[in-house]
């Protein structure tokens, strides 16, 4: 409150001083001294006032300055300052008052015209701005005579002075007015679209053209046109929520090949794109990513996955350095994690290939500690007792495997069918 009232001290006394000494400060000058000896300190005050929101006081200190110097950007900050406070009445007046029906000063007609729009006369309004845009060509005033036809809920003709100032220099903003003229109220959707889609093959699809593209298909639900203009965007933008728009309409499409592509080239989401390797049986390129996701964060469940794909990966399931390999991985994981994947898998590797059975069958074992249960797990156990030609217990295990869910796994089944083999065999020899 201080400052205000400080300023207005100021500019009371900036006003007597220039009133008493305003004439002779006149008439001194030459060349390039300013007409107006106060001419800062008022600017200071004016712009002050501006500042503060007191409008109407701004304005009074900008006419002030134009009367004093004749400068023509005094008074169309006068006039703004008036057309902020809303004194519309009076922006009208005053501008009549200078141009006498002339519409010469462009800018004067356009504040003039603003005002007629605030005040509702817009058939007034409208008069005028034909007139101006007739004169000036202005892509300004293409707008303003546009803006007012939309306000008259008159679209078509509204629509054809945004095409006139688009033709002139291919604006963004005028295109985006137009296109909502299109969609919105003319209901010309495809047009609205086509319009957009134009600009964005000739001129490039920018941030602001693409985004409303993305709002007209999304409404559509047009697929192929959202993913289009997504993969447009993010070539603007590499902005990993756009990234997510992208893969999340190609898993809708079922693209998982594009996704993949995708998932591949912009590195959005290496743990999606290792799901996706698994479900597309990728396992050479899921155990690569699942050791360097390991690598990257340290977290031994990758690694562990890293062994498991590289076996199911193998050509020659017999590789010997393949199973050394595999092996030494899983050792690492399950010394620190006690997974009963993990350790189940191990255990069962070291089993099938003969490696290393009775070490195979405790790990196992550990696993059926935290899932005792388990039909997978239990079925390597019995096929560990069967590698060790222990068949009786290997059938009594197998017994309790077939009546879990999941004993109609083929290899389940391969394995019961071998153990009943090597008791026939036992009963025979015996």
């Amino acid at each position: 409150m201080r400052n205000y009232i400080n300023i207005f001290l100021l500019v009371a006394s900036v006003v007597f001083f220039s009133g008493c000494f305003g004439m002779k400060q006149i008439e001194q000058t030459s060349g390039s001294q300013k007409k107006f000896q106060n001419e800062d300190i008022f600017i200071l005050s004016a712009l002050y006032l501006e500042e503060l929101g007191d409008y109407n006081s701004s304005s009074s200190l900008f006419d002030v300055l134009y009367k004093e110097t004749d400068k023509k950007e005094y008074l169309y900050r006068s006039l703004k300052n008036d057309l902020a406070a809303n004194e519309n009445k009076k922006v009208i007046q005053r501008v009549d008052a200078i141009c006498k029906n002339n519409i010469d000063d462009y800018e004067l007609t356009r504040m003039k015209i603003t005002a007629l729009v605030k005040e509702d006369e817009l058939l007034e309004a409208k008069k005028l701005a034909k007139r101006l845009v007739e004169i000036s060509k202005s892509t300004d005033d293409y707008l303003l005579v546009s803006e007012i036809y939309v306000k008259l809920k008159e679209f078509d003709t509204a629509l054809k002075y945004l095409e006139g100032a688009y033709i002139k220099e291919y604006n963004e903003l005028i295109l985006e007015k137009m296109a909502i003229i299109l969609y919105v109220n003319l209901d010309r959707k495809k047009d609205a679209i086509a319009q957009l889609e134009t600009h964005s093959r000739i001129h490039g699809c920018s941030e602001n053209i693409c985004s409303k593209l993305v709002g007209f298909y999304s409404n559509d639900n047009n697929m192929e046109g959202l993913l289009s203009t997504y993969l447009r965007l993010y070539s603007i933008d590499f902005s990993k929520d756009i990234a997510q728009k992208i893969v999340q309409i190609y898993g809708y499409k079922r693209d998982f090949v594009k996704m993949g592509e995708f998932l591949e080239e912009s590195k959005v989401d290496d743990e999606l794109l290792l799901q996706l390797y698994t479900q597309t049986k990728s396992y050479k390129k899921a155990s690569a990513l699942a050791k360097k996701l390991y690598v990257d964060s340290g977290d031994l469940i990758f690694l562990g996955q890293s062994a498991i794909f590289e076996y199911e990966g193998s050509e020659n399931k017999n590789d010997s350095l393949m199973h050394q390999s595999v092996i030494k991985k899983l050792k690492e994981v399950v010394e620190t994690k006690k997974d009963g994947m993990y350790l189940n898998y191990l255990g069962y590797l070291l089993i099938d290939h003969e490696v290393n059975v009775k070490r195979g069958i405790q790990y196992v074992k550990e696993a059926l500690k935290i899932e005792p249960n388990s039909a997978y797990f239990l079925d390597s156990l019995a096929w560990g007792y069967y590698k060790l030609k222990e068949c009786e217990k290997a059938d009594e295990i197998m017994k309790k495997v077939l009546k879990l869910e999941g004993s109609d796994n083929e290899e389940v089944k391969e394995h019961a069918e071998k153990i009943r083999e090597c008791l026939k065999n036992k009963k025979v020899k015996n």
